[in-house]
């Protein structure tokens, strides 16, 4: 219900091969969000143009991983310097619209690291965004959301990523499940009795959630700066 102005959509800006560009655009962008109290932009989409049918290819930037890359690591620095948080999307294989909370993208680990994890791996690396989405769909039988070889193996401890990590709105998996994994939040309510449950039981531990309260009041302090 807020006004603002339309942005160029992710293909538009990727055409432009212009990195300060997108930069300064998104810094304009970032003003304008917190103008209207908006501490997080759930973006930019950064999955790769793999089928023209997939619903998000006007907000996602290209076919290329180095274009989509360095697009996405120009828009996060310009979001993020001022002070607003960019969500980098959705983490990873989005590419198609329909059944989109089960499909299961199969993947070579190959294919996954040169094509479909690259932009992302070099926007983490290049821009150190304060927060990633992670996807519905599943990658090779596994739910994203609960993938702790995608989330922390990969994500944290390969690339160094030191932000916090957010489901995408109802996914279905469970809640202790991506705690477990390395995903903080589940939007859209989570699931307070699951989680409460796993505690209780010793699924989880003390330490399991403070790790994702950390990371959540790590971001809350950055945009609150």
């Amino acid at each position: 219900g807020t006004v603002a102005f339309a942005m160029p959509n992710g293909t538009c800006l990727a055409a432009t091969f212009n990195e300060e560009l997108s930069e300064e655009l998104y810094s304009m962008e970032g003003l304008e969000l917190r103008k209207n109290h908006v501490d997080t932009l759930l973006g930019p989409g950064i999955n790769i143009h793999r089928h023209p049918l997939n619903g998000r290819n006007f907000e996602y930037f290209s076919e290329d991983p180095l274009l989509a890359g360095k697009c996405c690591a120009a828009d996060v620095r310009g979001i993020q310097s001022q002070k607003i948080a960019a969500s980098v999307k959705h983490f990873a294989c989005n590419n198609r619209e329909s059944n989109r909370f089960e499909c299961d993208s199969r993947v070579s680990e190959r294919a996954l690291r040169e094509i479909y994890l690259r932009g992302f791996e070099i926007c983490v690396k290049e821009a150190d965004p304060w927060t990633i989405m992670s996807s519905y769909n599943l990658i090779n039988g596994c739910h994203t959301s609960v993938s702790y070889e995608l989330l922390t193996e990969m994500l944290r401890n390969e690339w160094g990523f030191k932000g916090m990590v957010t489901t995408d709105w109802g996914v279905h998996s469970n809640h202790s499940d991506e705690v477990l994994a390395g995903n903080d939040v589940k939007m859209g309510d989570g699931e307070p009795e699951e989680l409460k449950a796993a505690f209780e039981n010793g699924k989880i531990t003390r330490a399991d959630l403070e790790t994702s309260v950390k990371r959540i009041l790590e971001l809350t302090m950055k945009v609150a700066e």
